[in-house]
């Protein structure tokens, strides 16, 4: 699925070049879990960031179902992110303004020009939100807004859960909850592939 050889990432700041990563070699294979663990500052979200497409390194090769990634235009890179990775992120990300069930047929706005309520529905059910589909991101618990955003993060039916610190603004129940649902849910996936 991934294979990353020799990647480096710098940025210029004025006269001094920042090494945000020097030489990560990393390959993960379907099916595999991985954690990412490093003090801060140690380019942990660099990495992640390239992992999802969002970033590119500055050298060496990313492949990603074994497609170069240096050779994608940014068109391409958004197709390939919107069709295979699916994002949970710490800060939740929802919209104020949105229920649940929009926040999380948001991205097939995205990918398919119109919201997929449908989907949606079934997505929050997956999550045990059934109860909360027209509830806004403030009528919702911490745990019930992670819950939200695992469901926007499954919507597409990515072949990569990409969870940035997805427990870092919970208690600790909520985030074993947390946890054990997406492991869960990544095992649903592989077991139907």
């Amino acid at each position: 699925m991934f294979q990353l050889k020799n990647i480096y990432k710098t940025y210029q700041m004025g006269e001094t070049k920042l090494n945000a990563i020097n030489g990560v070699s990393l390959t993960v294979e379907a099916g595999e879990f991985i954690a990412i663990m490093g003090t801060s500052g140690s380019g942990k979200s660099t990495l992640m960031n390239i992992l999802g497409l969002l970033d590119v390194p500055s050298s060496g090769s990313y492949k990603i179902f074994n497609q170069e990634v240096s050779k994608l235009n940014e068109d391409e890179l958004a197709e390939l992110r919107r069709n295979t990775i699916g994002f949970v992120f710490q800060q939740f990300y929802l919209l104020s303004k949105m229920n649940a069930l929009e926040n999380v047929a948001l991205p097939c706005l995205y990918s398919k020009g119109k919201f997929d309520l449908n989907k949606a529905e079934k997505c929050l059910t997956q999550v045990q939100l059934e109860s909360r589909f027209s509830h806004r991101p403030n009528q919702l618990s911490g745990g019930q807004q992670q819950r939200v955003a695992v469901a926007r993060a499954l919507i597409n039916h990515p072949q990569v859960i990409l969870a940035d610190e997805p427990t870092g603004n919970l208690d600790s129940e909520n985030a074993n909850e947390i946890l054990n649902l997406l492991v869960n849910l990544i095992m649903q996936i592989v077991l139907l592939e």
